[in-house]
């Protein structure tokens, strides 16, 4: 049997290109010999695209993969651009398609997703680089109320975020944020447990399912930031522990977000479970696939391989579901 020739695209050039390159490597170690045929597709820091280190050009993919793995992160690869560059040459790829990834990638437009949906998600307000800061800080206090969560308005693995106890320390952690994206977003700290939910389509790509929520313990006031996801590791996760009923209404949060937003193959949402509910932090269309990730952990309660999984999206990929 022809193998299936596999691109496994990582790097890019945004601020998750390290996280992008483990989550590459992970994938090239894990994909099955007997029927895929690999190739590490490298986007430098500096855009430029090679393929098994040779240079190549994204018009000419299509001579030598069958079907792309998406393993990048943030800017450039999650956000709708790559994904239009596959379309544009009729390369089959895994993740979602073009607007469910801009529209995850921008908290504040996945946020009105959501809360159209009938979800709640944390109150905010959105910060442009420029604006005035006694305003901005008017703005906010009309809002919410301290502490505050700032963050970039796009990106993920939680790069630029802080947790703000008081006014006096938005002007930095504004400043931090606007660093990584033309905007931040304010939002109130939603106290509870941080539980985050993967979500997985079905053979038939008419319906989805989820995996077993995984928790982060943290202590109470802190935040589960990029450092904590990649670096420092002080924290435990592990397999939620909750009621049945709200597992349930969990699941069914996490199932609402993945329709509502039109992702495609496999996503994870982040929540806060409170005492009235859980609150959808936001979306991650390409989750992380490292060995110190949550959606691989969710795998791993499932009993399921990364290789089966792999094997799995790539089926949905090219049949293109």
């Amino acid at each position: 049997m022809q193998k299936i020739r596999v691109g496994v695209i990582r790097g890019g050039v945004g601020s998750e290109y390290y996280v992008s390159l483990r989550t590459g490597g992970n994938v090239l170690a894990s994909l099955p010999r007997d029927r895929y045929e690999p190739h590490d597709i490298l986007i430098t820091q500096e855009g430029e695209w090679h393929i098994d280190g040779v240079p190549i050009r994204p018009a000419k993919l299509s001579q030598y993969v069958d079907v792309v793995f998406n393993a990048l992160h943030g800017e450039f690869g999650e956000d709708g651009k790559v994904q239009n560059i596959f379309d544009l040459f009729g390369v089959p790829y895994t993740g979602s398609t073009a607007a469910p990834s801009a529209i995850g990638m921008n908290k504040e437009l996945a946020k009105k997703h959501f809360a159209s949906a009938g979800l709640r998600v944390p109150l905010g307000v959105v910060v442009s680089r420029g604006d005035e800061v006694g305003e901005v800080a008017a703005r906010v206090r009309e809002v919410i109320r301290a502490p505050y969560i700032v963050k970039p308005l796009t990106g993920g693995s939680s790069v630029g975020l802080s947790l703000v106890q008081g006014e006096s320390e938005l002007v930095p952690a504004l400043e931090r944020a606007l660093s990584y994206s033309e905007k931040a977003l304010v939002e109130e700290y939603v106290h509870g447990r941080e539980i985050t939910v993967g979500v997985v389509d079905s053979a038939d790509g008419l319906s989805a399912y989820t995996m077993p929520p995984v928790e982060v313990l943290m202590p109470e006031e802190s935040v589960f930031d990029y450092d904590q996801k990649y670096r420092t590791r002080t924290h435990s996760v592990g397999p939620a522990r909750m009621r049945e009923s709200e597992k349930q209404t969990l699941e069914e949060a996490a199932l609402c977000a993945h329709r509502q937003l039109g992702a495609r193959h496999y996503a994870s949402y982040d929540f806060i479970m409170t005492d009235d509910g859980p609150c959808l932090l936001e979306v991650n269309t390409l989750p992380g696939l490292t060995e110190m990730s949550l959606f691989p952990k969710a795998l791993a309660a499932r009993n399921l391989p990364m290789s089966e999984f792999l094997d799995y999206v790539l089926g949905l990929a090219l049949q293109k579901k």
